[in-house]
């Protein structure tokens, strides 16, 4: 019996609350312990270990236990290159994440997900969390635009609950408040875009890297499995609108 996990590739659960005699107390949202055999850790981009409450990547130490994913099928070089690479000795499960003061972790997003603001590595998860929590939103995503002074800023887009009257203008006023009251300042968060819907794949994975890709003005293509090609025209033009207004 497992309450919270968090599993990576490798094909079990790394981090749980397995039950023995008892379990560990629960804390809603965080995937809890490390489970026996696996040493779980946080680092940092160079490689360091990240501060209780800090941000980073989540990794193994090698050796893994008995019963992991040894490599992809033929596939060796890419499952060095993707996943023992980038910190020598630790396998890298493409997740961020934080380790707490009673050494519960959480996972906030995937690592694409993080993005750079002015220094800071922040969780669009976590911001995407906040405006979830407004009572007029549905359903929500945050992306990291490039910035010339700042590297990335986060651009929130929101699909609103059917029925509400508020302007645009009230709306947003509201979520970059409230992102600014439970994050802070430092998420230099203060673009929000009411959306008709999100860009999603047929299976429901929102698009966020398509969707970055048309924040920074970059070439993209629809893939093969999104559900509607035509949501991506309607990004581009909320998104040139909001590059537009910021000129």
């Amino acid at each position: 019996m497992i309450d919270n996990w968090w599993q990576t590739e490798l094909g079990w659960p790394a981090i749980a609350n397995p039950v023995g005699i008892e379990t560990m107390p629960v804390k809603p949202g965080s995937a809890a312990l490390p489970v026996p055999g696996f040493d779980v850790r946080i680092l940092d981009i160079d490689g360091k270990p990240a501060a209780t409450g800090e941000i980073g990547n989540l990794v193994i130490k090698l050796p893994l236990p008995p019963g992991t994913l040894p490599t992809l099928w033929h596939n060796e070089q890419g499952y060095i290159d993707n996943y023992l690479s980038h910190y020598p000795g630790y396998y890298l499960a493409g997740d961020a994440g934080y380790v707490d003061e009673d050494g519960y972790f959480w996972v906030m997003s995937r690592i694409d997900d993080i993005i750079n603001v002015a220094g800071h590595r922040l969780s669009t998860g976590a911001m995407e969390e906040v405006l979830a929590s407004h009572p007029d939103v549905a359903e929500c995503a945050v992306i990291g635009a490039a910035d010339a002074l700042k590297g990335q800023v986060p651009v929130g887009l929101v699909v609103l609950k059917a029925g509400v009257e508020k302007s645009a203008e009230q709306l947003s006023a509201e979520l970059v408040a409230r992102v600014r009251e439970q994050i802070g300042a430092v998420a230099a968060f203060k673009q929000v875009a009411i959306v008709a819907r999100l860009p999603k794949t047929r299976s429901g994975k929102v698009l966020r890297a398509t969707m970055r890709a048309i924040a920074d003005e970059k070439p993209y293509t629809a893939p093969a499995t999104i559900d509607d090609p035509r949501t991506l025209e309607e990004i581009n033009a909320v998104l040139t609108r909001m590059r537009n207004a910021a000129r």
